[in-house]
């Protein structure tokens, strides 16, 4: 009598090959990266950021976004997903055939200006343009927000969780199919995430997205783990914790993937994620940044003796 698999109890998004890749300085081989995308999928993965789609001269890490988008669209299954900073943006994903498209919206004011040039109220009418575009155009794609610096930021300081749930509800309200919210300067604590998390799905419902969290304090594990426990089931991490976010000093550290799947699979919550696959997709990533330092607890220590691969 054959066993139906059971369904995965969370997602996790792994935006490496985006928010990884163009944090830092060397720019990844095309080859490289196609290897790479490859391997996360063969480990499970259902999510990948695979790019950005601005300018070469302003991260030339994305010149090859459109390539990149192409081969990754070549897995059944997998949703292709790619940062879009505004229409412009949002024109050449969605001519390239990606899947969701995700906008970077800060909750900060100061960070808004560094890391988009614009005010929150301007990318406000950048959502509506883009909205209004995927409405015409290709209403299938998925769009979202992850509102940047939700917990805090390293430029304006504290950032009032009042100001944090009225953008997200503006962000809804301009179009957004589902806003999520990221610590993007590693600020948060869990007391901090329940509480904002919890909000968030109050006034959204269906709408409130994923948690992006960053390690920078070291607590992005117990952040991850208070945002579940609150009922978020969508999680964004990045293979060997690569990346962080230029416009925000001392922002490093994306939460270790490899880390995240072990801490759930380890609770009984399944991801879908092979994790002796996921830790071998660093190969490719190692090779194509050599130099690059990489991160994760799992893979430094191994797997458990027993630990079940099936």
């Amino acid at each position: 009598m054959s066993r139906t698999p059971k369904l995965p109890e969370v997602l996790i998004s792994e935006v490496g090959p985006r928010d990884g890749l163009q944090s830092v300085q060397a720019t990844m081989p095309t080859l490289h990266k196609l290897r790479w995308i490859d391997a996360l999928v063969a480990a499970g993965l259902r999510e990948i950021e695979v790019g950005s789609f601005v300018p070469a001269r302003l991260l030339p890490q994305m010149a090859d976004v459109v390539d990149v988008v192409q081969h990754a669209l070549r897995h059944s299954g997998l949703t292709v997903m790619a940062l879009v900073p505004n229409r412009r943006g949002a024109e050449a994903a969605l001519a390239a055939g990606v899947h969701k498209i995700t906008l970077p919206v800060s909750a900060s004011e100061a960070h808004s200006l560094a890391n988009v040039r614009k005010t929150r109220e301007q990318m406000l009418d950048e959502l509506r343009a883009v909205h209004a575009l995927r409405r015409d155009s290709a209403p299938g794609v998925a769009m979202e927000v992850g509102l940047s610096t939700a917990f805090g930021c390293t430029l304006q300081g504290v950032v009032a969780e009042d100001d944090v749930i009225r953008l997200a509800v503006a962000c809804v309200e301009a179009g957004v199919d589902e806003v999520g919210l990221s610590d993007t300067t590693g600020m948060a604590n869990p007391a901090q995430v329940r509480r904002l998390f919890t909000r968030l799905r109050a006034e959204l419902g269906a709408r409130a997205g994923a948690a992006h969290m960053h390690n920078t304090r070291g607590l992005g594990l117990a952040n991850c783990l208070a945002a579940y426990d609150v009922g978020v089931r969508t999680f964004d991490a990045s293979l060997g914790g690569l990346g962080g976010c230029p416009y925000a000093p001392g922002a490093s550290g994306n939460v270790v993937t490899e880390d995240l799947v072990f801490m759930f699979e380890a609770m009984g919550v399944r991801t879908g994620v092979n994790l002796p696959q996921l830790i071998a997709a660093r190969a490719p990533l190692q090779a194509g940044l050599p130099s690059e330092p990489v991160y994760g607890m799992t893979p430094e220590a191994g797997l458990p003796k027993g630990w079940a691969t099936a």
